[in-house]
């Protein structure tokens, strides 16, 4: 009786080992390339966060593993393209030709909005107008993104349009460097990864980036002076992409778990990790003295004016691809002012 009940324990004991090992072969890890440094809040925040969404709504049966170095900035696309990753974050503009439409939250409209607010219109607007031309095609669309304000930082001081204008500006594509560009300054297309180093290096005399910058990419130790335009010159336009065949290759339920934890819900919590860095960003520029300058009332008009005529050529390029782009820039000004922060993205945070 004793070696049956032995043989039985064991039995059951091998059974339960397969039935684990069998659970734990089952579990899909998601390669997430990410290209800014592990103390960026996009992977102290947005990726952790993501990850706990996911592993919740689909009972453990994916994950997602954070990997650095998999590709630059600008090739990131083609990293999820080509199968190297599964998910990651694009900056719109660093991927020239490609999207048009994205620039709708782009231009500058002269207020404060929290990034969180501007992401969640963002994603509401392109679902409803700009979706349709497809510029995400080949690619499982995730989430859209939003920054903060984009400010001016200069080396030396510039307090005026013609101060700027025999600078080196850097930009990164997209809305920002359309502004340099009608403005007459001189812009040098860099990621954000490089501009320390250029800086540091006299190839350009000033940055165009939003306040995080200060802190995440080390601005305020390079480019101490900043001259800040009410809502700012422009906002950052990202989006959160995956592999369209690793999306395919998961289950309906596992599909439809993640979509319940992506959209506007991610596109919020991406948002909100802006809004956290940008006052992170702040606090990191008091404690190296950075300087921060209001633009003169001449400077801003100079920057209306620029704006108006770029978003009349957006609303024809829209006009050109079957989008009432009218419709869809009302939408999104509409959303900016009616919607707000949403606590529960607050509590779900990882980091404080």
């Amino acid at each position: 009786m004793r070696k049956w009940i032995t043989s039985v324990a064991f039995a059951l004991a091998g059974t339960a080992m397969l039935g684990s090992q069998a659970h734990a072969e089952a579990r899909t890890t998601l390669t997430v390339s990410s290209w800014s440094s592990p103390q960026h809040g996009v992977n102290t925040i947005v990726w952790p966060t993501y990850r706990k969404w996911i592993e919740e709504a689909t009972d453990g049966r994916v994950t997602l593993e954070v990997v650095y170095d998999l590709a630059a900035p600008p090739a990131q696309m083609d990293a999820v393209y080509d199968g190297i990753a599964d998910i990651t974050w694009i900056f719109h503009g660093l991927t020239p030709g490609r999207f048009t439409m994205t620039k709708l939250p782009e231009f500058p409209y002269f207020e404060s909005v929290p990034s969180e607010v501007a992401a969640a219109a963002y994603w509401r607007t392109h679902q409803e107008h700009l979706d349709q031309v497809g510029e995400h095609r080949g690619l499982k669309l995730l989430g859209l993104g939003m920054h903060g304000p984009g400010l001016i930082y200069t080396r030396e001081p510039a307090d005026s349009l013609d101060d700027l204008q025999d600078m080196r500006i850097r930009v990164g594509g997209g809305v920002m460097g359309d502004i340099i560009d009608g403005l007459g300054i001189r812009g040098v297309n860099l990621p954000p990864t490089e501009v320390y180093e250029a800086a540091s290096q006299g190839v350009i005399d000033g940055i165009l980036l939003n306040p995080e910058a200060l802190r995440s990419f080390r601005v305020a130790e390079v480019a101490p002076h900043v001259l800040r335009v009410p809502g700012g010159m422009y906002r950052g336009s990202f989006s959160l992409i995956m592999n369209r065949s690793t999306w395919e290759s998961l289950s309906p339920e596992d599909q439809e778990a993640i979509e319940s934890v992506s959209g506007e819900r991610l596109s919020r919590l991406f948002g909100y990790m802006m809004d956290i860095e940008d006052e992170r960003g702040y606090e990191f520029g008091e404690e190296h003295d950075v300087t921060i300058t209001e633009a003169p009332e001449e400077f801003v008009q100079a920057v209306r004016d620029v704006s108006a005529d770029l978003e009349a050529e957006w609303q024809e390029q829209a006009e050109a691809e079957g989008v009432d782009g009218e419709a869809a820039m009302a939408m999104y000004e509409r959303l900016i002012n009616r919607l707000e922060t949403d606590s529960g993205i607050h509590e779900a945070t990882i980091t404080p």
